[in-house]
């Protein structure tokens, strides 16, 4: 299909989910309750509009997570400050403090370094190449968003393939060709996996954690996530890796002349590491260690919980702000205009999902679709955390990941209330199986950019993504049955 057939096909989507959102909605609204308790309706309404534009993408997805703050004062679901009052939740500010770190860490190219000297280390073979580059992705994936990590990491990968291309002599040579899929497909799933590992790794994650304090007053700490959150990406890599260059895409390529070169020609362009970095990068050590030793932290030192990971994560914020280059200029890390970068549609996108989960929460709807599935009688944990995360990941292959956790979460709650099960043990591995959209390009925006490499058909990566699913599947299953119940009991 050419680009301006799919870019029609797109546009009609788009035109139909604008029209097909309201007019759902207004019959919904009209003819839901006869079949459900009044209270229930306006909620499955305005959740069913915001579904459909977000899944046809009619408006932009923090458009679309304004609806509730209207609808629902309107329709008595909420008050106007009962309905505003999620988008300034504290975990809004806990992602915040997470991107303004991102800033800083994306303004002095620091990641860049990491992630230069991570390839280099990992030898010049054609597997030591991609294993190099997606230890590096995952790595700096687990604190900046996945697709800035992406777009970060595409040069530097096309300008290995081209030298590659030229020492063969052939572009058409199968070792060229398997080399350049299997490298291109690691980055973009190493992006999505690494964002697995920590709470602000991924959005999905961070709506996730603030569901459990909403809905049960519970803190997810950032230690406990990444006990369990580490294990699942390593697993996860180690099986995309296998995969890639054991099972698919064989390149069998020595260690590559030259490769080493351009990575130390780009780690020269950078230079040493600038006094900017060294203050960037203590900004974002001291934060990490008290993101992870919070807990401690507040029992020896304080004895009460002063700190937490919302606190840590806008003082380590506001730091770059008040590390100064030039006291005398007034000069510092970070500048206001620099946030004009951060993803403020991704803060609205959570208060949007805070929003409509706590009208299903309060409406009964969660505890009616809890005690619907819960009735059909007993069905063991094992089987529960298998079906439910693998609807997440079937659903994220064709909707946004954080939409779906929005959506998805709040009904796991109520299937865990009905089961008497611990929220977590379902939620968390349903969050986990949203970061696995790995089989088309439209999935998630890493797939798509290095899709655009032109090294990638739509078949390899179906393909590859579908064994990728398989594994991921088992792997989370297992560490949810495992590992997360013991972290979590």
């Amino acid at each position: 299909m050419e680009s301006s057939d799919i870019n029609q096909t797109v546009q009609k989507t788009k035109l139909i989910g604008l029209v097909a959102g309201p007019l759902v909605f207004t019959v919904l609204l009209f003819s839901l309750g006869s079949w459900v308790p009044e209270k229930i309706v306006p909620v499955v309404a305005t959740g069913t509009w915001m579904v459909i534009w977000w899944v046809t993408e009619a408006m932009p997805l923090a458009v679309t997570a304004l609806l509730p703050m209207i609808l629902f004062p309107l329709l008595s679901v909420a008050t106007p400050k009962e309905a505003s009052a999620p988008y300034g939740d504290s975990v809004v500010f806990l992602f915040m403090g997470g991107f303004m770190l991102a800033l800083g860490i994306e303004k002095y190219h620091l990641h860049q370094r990491i992630a230069l000297n991570l390839i280099r280390l990992t030898g010049t073979s054609g597997n030591g190449i991609i294993l190099g580059f997606m230890l590096s992705t995952a790595l700096i994936s687990m604190w900046i968003s996945n697709t800035a990590t992406a777009i970060m990491m595409l040069p530097i990968a096309n300008s290995v393939t081209l030298l590659l291309a030229r020492e063969l002599g052939r572009e058409d040579d199968p070792r060229f060709h398997k080399f350049a899929t299997g490298l291109m497909l690691a980055i973009a799933y190493a992006a999505s996996i690494g964002g697995m590992a920590t709470i602000i790794g991924t959005p999905p994650n961070v709506v996730m954690v603030g569901f459990m304090k909403r809905f049960y007053n519970l803190d997810v700490s950032f230690t406990g996530w990444m006990m369990v959150g580490i294990p699942v990406m390593i697993l996860t890599l180690a099986s995309c890796y296998l995969i890639i260059t054991r099972i698919l895409f064989r390149n069998n390529l020595p260690a590559i002349e030259g490769s080493d070169a351009i990575i130390r020609n780009k780690l020269k362009e950078i230079g040493v590491m600038s006094r900017e970095e060294k203050m960037v990068l203590v900004v974002f050590a001291f934060t990490c260690f008290f993101w992870i030793f919070r807990q401690y932290i507040n029992s020896a030192w304080f004895g009460r919980n002063v700190l937490d990971d919302t606190t840590i994560a806008m003082a380590g914020g506001l730091a770059m702000f008040l590390m100064p280059l030039d006291l005398r200029k007034t000069k510092f890390l970070l500048i206001w205009e620099d946030m004009r970068n951060l993803p403020w549609g991704i803060l609205l996108l959570f208060g949007g999902g805070l929003c409509l989960a706590e009208g299903m929460e309060k409406s009964g709807l969660v505890q009616m679709m809890g005690d619907t599935i819960s009735a059909q009688g007993s069905i063991p944990l094992l089987t529960l955390i298998f079906l439910l995360t693998f609807l997440s990941m079937a659903f994220t292959e064709l909707m946004s990941n954080v939409a779906l956790v929005t959506i998805f979460v709040p009904v796991v709650f109520g299937i865990a209330d009905g089961f008497h099960i611990n929220p977590i043990w379902l939620a968390m591995p349903v969050t986990f199986a949203a970061s696995c959209a790995f089989m088309m390009p439209i999935s998630t925006p890493p797939n798509a950019v290095l899709f655009a490499s032109g090294y990638i058909r739509i078949k390899d990566m179906i393909r590859t993504g579908l064994l990728l699913n398989i594994a991921s599947l088992a792997i989370i299953t297992l560490l949810s049955m495992t590992l997360m119940r013991w972290v979590f009991a």
